[in-house]
């Protein structure tokens, strides 16, 4: 039986987006997203992801954090990604989430300072000394230039409020590391071979865009449905091929056509030129879910 976790996660966790209005975020928008995602089954969410964290001050963090914890009401985990390249910020971006009432931190393995696996080590053991919030380590090599080593993990897995770990591409964890460790993808386009496998849910983008679909795809691989989950991949195989590093402005844009969203995004993002717009819109008519408006 695998241990038992303080964290609560469905299947899919969405790697929400955050609306932006002129220059300011637009809660309105983001409260009815998030409500969109609880009612379309979504199992968690997580919000001030890497991709658009960075561009977030702290202030602009507090506030999407409590707009999705009051919109969620207990009713699905709000999760705050809070890690950056420097320890003393993501200890006190994290303090902050765990004040504010978030489920889980979300923390990335520092990224362009390429500290190595005993820096990696020492970055969480000090963040948990001043925290004590439950935390999910990201592994993404692909944005910090560093991978968990298998030891590296092990020692991670003795620290007490660590729960989980993303990262798709890591080595199988020993059988110890699957009873006490959520492993989870941030892969739309491998997380039925990894759910397949170890995995145990997916911080998934896409599903900002299709939550239903996306939930049903995950759920089918955890039950063992593989013939449905390999119908529903196929259905949303173009889709996923378009959700790339700038997935934000490729959401964005779709949640335009889907749900008339303001598909603004912060530098050094920056919005879809003419030939990426029609892909995203090719994309939704495969999907055919819900007709996109006119692109």
């Amino acid at each position: 039986m695998r241990q038992s976790s303080p964290l609560r996660l469905g299947a899919v966790t969405t790697a929400l987006i955050t609306p932006f209005r002129g220059e300011a975020v637009d809660l309105s928008a983001l409260e009815s997203l998030a409500i969109r995602q609880i009612q379309s089954g979504i199992g968690g969410i997580a919000v001030c992801t890497v991709t658009e964290g960075p561009t977030l001050s702290m202030l602009e963090r507090s506030a999407v954090l409590q707009c999705c914890i009051r919109a969620a009401d207990r009713r699905v985990p709000i999760l705050a990604a809070t890690g950056t390249t420097c320890t003393l910020e993501t200890i006190r971006f994290t303090q902050q989430a765990e004040a504010l009432g978030a489920a889980a931190a979300i923390v990335t393995v520092p990224y362009y300072s390429k500290p190595g696996q005993r820096g990696i080590l020492h970055h969480f053991e000090a963040l948990a000394m001043e925290t004590s919030i439950p935390v999910i380590v990201d592994d993404n090599p692909a944005r910090s230039a560093s991978c968990l080593s298998p030891r590296t993990l092990e020692a991670l897995a003795s620290i007490p409020s660590i729960i989980g770990v993303i990262g798709h591409g890591m080595q199988p964890p020993s059988p110890a590391l699957r009873e006490r460790l959520l492993f989870l993808s941030d892969s739309d386009d491998t997380s039925l071979a990894f759910l397949s496998g170890y995995g145990t849910g997916i911080i998934s983008s896409g599903a900002n865009i299709h939550p239903r679909l996306f939930n049903s795809l995950h759920n089918a691989a955890l039950a063992g449905n593989i013939p449905g989950a390999l119908a529903l991949e196929r259905r949303l195989h173009t889709l996923m091929q378009i959700l790339g590093d700038q997935a934000p402005a490729q959401i964005k844009y779709a949640l335009r056509l889907l749900l008339d969203i303001d598909p603004t995004v912060r530098l050094p993002m920056v919005e879809l030129d003419t030939e990426e717009k029609a892909a995203v819109f090719e994309a939704l008519t495969s999907t055919a879910e819900t007709r996109p408006l006119a692109s």
